[in-house]
């Protein structure tokens, strides 16, 4: 996952009033899965360009920064807020929560 996505998520963990231990247990255990990788100055060039390609949007910054480092991994971003994604030059998304359903 992105260190941005990261970020997101520990932020949603110190925001909570009940049960911040145990997400953060959780938030670990996924962390073992699914390692966070940096963003590098290759990510920040991508953003860039896609900020640039998109700059007609009204999209939340971190959201263009999370794509912009899928693109720069060559990677799938999954998501399932798929229209905060949507499209995004160049993105792959996938949606695994409605895939289960």
């Amino acid at each position: 996952m992105s260190a941005v996505t990261l970020a997101e998520l520990r932020h949603g963990v110190e925001a909570m009033a009940t049960e911040r231990e145990q997400a953060s247990q959780a938030l670990a255990e996924l962390l073992s899965y699914i390692p966070a990788q940096p963003f590098d100055v290759e990510a920040a060039a991508s953003y860039g360009v896609l900020a640039a390609a998109v700059r007609h949007r009204r999209r939340d910054a971190l959201d263009r920064l999370i794509a912009a480092h899928a693109i720069r991994l060559d990677t799938t971003l999954v998501t399932n807020n798929e229209s905060d994604f949507a499209g995004y030059p160049g993105l792959r998304i996938e949606n695994w929560a409605r895939a289960a359903n």
